[in-house]
């Protein structure tokens, strides 16, 4: 009978497996640095000679870990695709590594393809205490000669320690380099070595070096110590299960910036305290963040933020050119595993976070990569679900991966917020001085300046009268910009509201329910459709009934407010006089509609039990009726001074242009936004610790 056939495995394959699954050089020396990590060494230095020629060139990865016997070297080294190492983990004297007791990072027994990617003659020297010096060649040019795997010659020989006279370790001698180096792929290459390293403190026991003696190409490499002393901004967050657990937040102002203090924020601050439950925006709803739902632990995310702005940089920093050329080549957030670098997450181009299409809308509130320097840390015995490609190109993006990544940008939205307030002080102090005043002030100016300098009358009234047109234009132009604003605010909320009517309507003619109960919901859809239909259309400015307009923004969020179980306290309902003030119905809808927003989604946010809104008239305020709106939420996160500024927002995905058109309403309408204290208008007591608004409407008899 004839031999049964069987699979048979070319020697070729190592090199196209080599290939394949080692994307570039400097993957390929982490994988020899990650044998070294295994292995329990402290410290792994790569040395290359001579990397711009490929017959003389040599790299050296040495390091002083456990070594190697002769049965692991014979056996595991030259076995690919072995499980040895994940068999180790899965027994528990092997689980974790004898000395440092670390997790083994390698897993698919595919690491020592990385040799060959390099190199086409490779040595290995190992010692392993109680036993003797191996060194294991390998021709590649042999492969040409050997069929099969198993026919290509291996060379193991054996010695008392000459190279690890003083203790253990690995030595890998790569010769006749694959590729012919250049400057630009060496300092390329180092910097991904050595950024295996994490840039801040650690209690890990591993570093890394890369050297190329006798050679200028590393010259003028900075590293990140070097550059540290430039960071503004720098926060260490720590995250578990749905909330941050640990915060802080740092704004350290260079000795040379004396009209500014340095700040630190904590959990300790009690608005922080109200902002620690992760949540993020998918279009249209908010959804919570639990990294409990996968096995992912406890992750932490440090990182420094600087300002590469030319008249920031000139305050403190003599080589601007270097920092930038810094910032562009390490910039980025980088993963950590057990400390060990996860490739390639931080690498220029690879903006995982997204970090640069989240600036679209506010680039001056968003942080980019050529910005930040970022670690996250994880830990491997708690993150299993976390799953590394096989391509050794970061972790397969699964549900838990993607979990990670929006936690990760919820604490850095945080950060984003704080440091928003401390950057308008350095650009209020030391930014472009303003090179005129808003329109209407200037137009003011210039009228000043005709009257006392134009002595013919007829020309004066003439200019006069130009300038009186173009006030008004302007005014005109402004009040368009406001409304349509408003209104594209709200829109979201206006189709949400039609949606989920027309969807009741559908569901009402399917189960054939009476005329009149589907006659009454149409009617809803109608006067809903009509109420929002005032946001867009042109009003005229003049005096109202405030309490009408109340009952029309009610009811356009009456769907939100039953979908939140949020109750109404309506006091204004008692009101019978001095109800009427000067404003426009579109300006005054747009104004409580964002109003109640914000209110909905604070009460949601926080958990609020019972959450309730409360709404009251006043003429309290001398010269004024103030619509007056609180809820027993959280209260504001930051001062109220900052809250009205365009991009300000502590909401996940927030604008921050809500409030901020709110402000610029009342004052389109000479009337003023409040934050009042409890004691100006007759609030209850209930909602002294959340958020309290007045919108001050001047009074229909002045």
């Amino acid at each position: 009978m004839d031999k049964l056939p069987s699979f048979r495995t070319r020697a070729r394959v190592i090199n196209q497996l080599g290939e394949q699954l080692i994307k570039n050089e400097a993957i390929a020396l982490l994988e020899l640095i990650k044998n070294s990590y295994d292995a329990d060494a402290s410290k792994c230095t790569v040395t290359m000679n001579q990397p711009d020629s490929s017959d003389d060139g040599r790299i050296i990865i040495k390091d002083n870990g456990e070594g190697m016997d002769y049965d692991t070297l014979s056996t595991v080294w030259l076995e690919i695709g072995t499980s040895y190492k994940e068999d180790l983990r899965n027994t528990a004297s092997g689980k974790r590594s004898p000395k440092y007791g670390r997790l083994r990072l390698g897993e698919k027994g595919i690491g020592r393809l990385g040799v060959h990617r390099l190199g086409k003659e490779i040595k290995i020297i190992t010692y392993k205490s109680g036993t003797e010096e191996y060194i294991l060649k390998i021709n590649w040019d042999d492969i040409s000669r050997s069929r099969y795997i198993e026919d290509l010659p291996i060379e193991i020989t054996r010695r008392k320690p000459v190279t690890f006279v003083d203790g253990s370790g690995t030595k890998i001698i790569i010769n006749r380099l694959r590729v012919v180096w250049t400057r630009k792929m060496a300092r390329d290459c180092a910097r991904s070595v050595m950024s295996l390293n994490s840039p801040f403190d650690s209690n890990d026991s591993f570093r890394v070096t890369f050297d190329i003696p006798d050679s200028s190409w590393l010259n003028g490499l900075l590293n990140f110590s070097e550059i540290e002393q430039y960071k503004l901004f720098s926060f260490d967050v720590v995250i578990s299960g749905n909330e941050i657990i640990s915060f802080s937040y740092e704004f350290t102002p260079w000795d040379t910036m004396e009209k500014l203090s340095p700040r630190k924020i904590t959990l300790a601050d009690r608005d922080m305290q109200k902002l620690v439950r992760m949540q993020y925006k998918d279009e249209r709803v908010y959804k919570d963040i639990d990294l409990s739902r996968y096995n992912i632990g406890e992750v932490r995310f440090k990182g420094v933020i600087f300002d590469r702005g030319t008249r920031t940089l000139d305050l403190g920093v003599q080589d601007k050119g270097g920092l930038k050329k810094y910032l562009n080549a390490n910039g980025g957030v980088r993963v950590f595993r057990d400390n060990m670098r996860v490739l390639d997450y931080g690498e220029p181009g690879n903006d995982w976070l997204d970090l640069g299409s989240r600036r679209v809308n506010m680039p001056t509130k968003r942080i980019s990569n050529n910005i930040i320097i970022g670690a996250v840390y994880i830990d491997r015995s708690t993150s299993d679900d976390l799953q590394e490609k096989a391509n050794r190109e970061g972790f397969v993006e699964n549900e838990a991966y993607r979990e990670l990544r929006e936690a990760l940008r919820f604490a850095i939205g945080r950060v984003e917020t704080l440091r928003e307030t401390d950057k308008a002080l350095l650009r209020k102090h030391y930014g472009p001085k303003k090179t005129s005043e808003p329109v209407t002030t200037s137009i003011t100016e210039l009228k000043d300046v005709v009257e006392k300098n134009v002595k013919s009358e007829s020309a004066r009234n003439e200019i006069t009268r130009y300038l009186n047109r173009i006030e008004t234009e302007y005014d005109s132009i402004t009040n368009s910009l406001i409304k349509s604003a408003g209104a594209g605010l709200n829109l979201i909320v206006v189709i949400h509201q039609i949606e989920k009517i027309i969807k009741d309507i559908k569901k009402m003619l399917k189960k054939k329910v009476s005329f009149e109960i589907l006659e009454e919901r149409v009617k809803v859809l109608s006067s809903l459709v009509e109420g929002y239909s005032i946001l867009v259309k042109k009003s005229e400015k003049k005096v109202r009934n405030l309490k009408g307009l109340i009952e029309q923004s009610i009811f356009n969020m009456e769907f939100r407010l039953d979908a939140h179980d949020i109750a109404l306290e309506p006091a204004f309902r008692k009101r019978v006089k001095n109800l009427d003030a000067i404003c426009s119905e579109d300006h005054v809808l747009n104004a409580l509609m964002n109003l109640f927003d914000n209110s909905i989604w604070w009460l949601g946010y926080s958990k609020t039990k019972s959450p309730m809104i409360f709404l009251d008239l006043s003429d309290q305020l001398p010269g004024y009726v103030s619509i007056i709106l609180a809820d027993n939420g959280p209260g504001f996160t930051k001062p109220t001074d900052e809250i009205i500024k365009p991009f300000v927002s502590d909401k996940p995905g927030g604008m921050g242009i809500g409030l901020h058109l709110t402000h610029q309403i009342m004052e389109s309408l000479g009337g003023k936004l409040i934050f009042p204290e409890m004691e100006i208008f007759d609030i209850p007591d209930k909602y002294e610790k959340g958020a309290k608004i007045a919108l001050a409407f001047k009074r229909g008899d002045h």
